[in-house]
């Protein structure tokens, strides 16, 4: 048995769908539309992973000669409908860049200590352009959603890869569009219009990059009003855009089994839990889940604030009235943004009541805005 085909079964042993590889070489397809795109994506550009620097992995591991790359199917099993108006179906599924003491990072580790025991040479991280990396290995084409779909799953996959020494057989690249002709549900759908033409996405624009915004992302934490009123209940991530999609049809109308860690979550999963966010609920509930893009409970309870505002239900205002006396700023002025948005006399009373005391200029901004809308 080749070297190739003992990584390939072994790879499909682990449980990844597919496996393609292809040679080490750069990506300049890839480098030129980062550059020509660098006001919508400089803080990806200049963020640690060096994306620019990484599509050339030689220039990070000189002696690479070949990329092993992976789709993992994260929906082989049903998310509860509690969650998915809340939370993106790949956070649910714990497969995103997941720790390594978690059964899908185990995987990843197990996939590289394998790797190494057949005397490869395996990069310890680069950033790839997994979605590319795996179109040129053949596993995968492009939707028009900017997602990458895997023949008889859909886009509902997670693409891993790994950079190794050897030189291996390689496969045939499907570097295309497969989405029907003229099809364009996606972009129909996008409440904020982020996918602005077929393959483009504003991330500025995007619900799930806004549900992530933090100081650490180099763009801020603010989220523009426009954008919270189209978030609806979303908290962490979107699938709105995949959702629509023709291709996903087949398998978002599937019978598939629960996964009973999810259905516990979902018991007792609350968006005014999230405000309130006990050290209990966010060790048992957020960080299993949502651990990838935001590391402190301020930016869930802000999630969590404008969802609630979006809900428009009067019986959150005793919620949200609680919150604006949170120390953090950021929950007081979000938690005011929705009581403007729930409205109503009680909603009045509480902001009127709160910014007589409220110390922070960007609070009581956000009050006086609101209580001018209410008015």
């Amino acid at each position: 048995m080749s070297l190739t085909t003992q990584i390939k079964e072994f790879a499909l042993d682990l449980g990844y769908s597919k496996v393609g590889i292809i040679p080490a070489d750069s990506f300049p397809e890839y480098i030129a539309e980062l550059t020509t795109r660098q006001d919508m994506y400089s803080f990806y550009i200049n963020s640690p992973g060096r994306p620019l620097v990484a599509a050339e992995p030689r220039s990070l591991m000189k002696n690479a000669k070949s990329i092993i790359t992976t789709v993992y199917d994260y929906s082989q099993k049903s998310f509860p409908k509690e969650l998915t108006g809340k939370i993106g179906r790949i956070y649910q599924a714990r497969s995103y860049y997941a720790p390594p003491n978690t059964i899908n990072g185990a995987r990843t580790r197990l996939m590289r200590e394998y790797l190494r025991r057949l005397g490869c040479e395996v990069a310890d991280k680069i950033s790839l352009p997994e979605r590319l990396v795996a179109a040129k290995a053949g596993i995968v084409n492009f939707g028009r959603n900017n997602f990458a779909y895997a023949e008889g799953i859909g886009s509902f996959i997670f693409l891993s890869s790994f950079v190794v020494d050897k030189e291996l057989e390689y496969d045939s690249p499907t570097v295309e569009i497969g989405c029907p002709a003229g099809c364009s549900a996606c972009m129909k759908a996008c409440p904020t219009k982020a996918i602005y033409e077929p393959n483009k996405l504003n991330p500025r624009r995007c619900i799930a990059f806004n549900t992530f915004l933090t100081q650490e992302r180099m763009v801020g934490s603010y989220i523009e009003p426009e954008i919270r009123e189209k978030m609806g209940t979303k908290v962490h991530g979107c699938d709105i855009c995949q959702e629509v999609c023709p291709r996903n049809q087949a398998r978002l109308k599937a019978k598939l089994p629960d996964d009973p860690f999810l259905v516990n979550v979902a018991n007792d999963f609350s968006l005014s839990q999230m405000l309130r966010m006990t050290d209990e609920f966010y060790a048992t509930r957020v960080e299993p889940l949502m651990y990838n893009y935001i590391h402190e409970k301020k930016y869930f309870q802000r999630n969590a604030a404008i969802a609630l505002g979006n809900l428009g239900d009067p019986a959150f205002i005793p919620d949200l009235a609680k919150a604006m006396d949170e120390p953090e700023e950021l929950v007081r002025g979000y938690s005011a943004w929705a009581l403007g948005k729930i409205g109503g006399r009680s909603a009045k009373q509480v902001l009127e009541k709160k910014i007589e005391y409220e110390t922070s200029e960007s609070v009581i901004k956000e009050i006086r805005e609101v209580l001018l809308a209410i008015m």
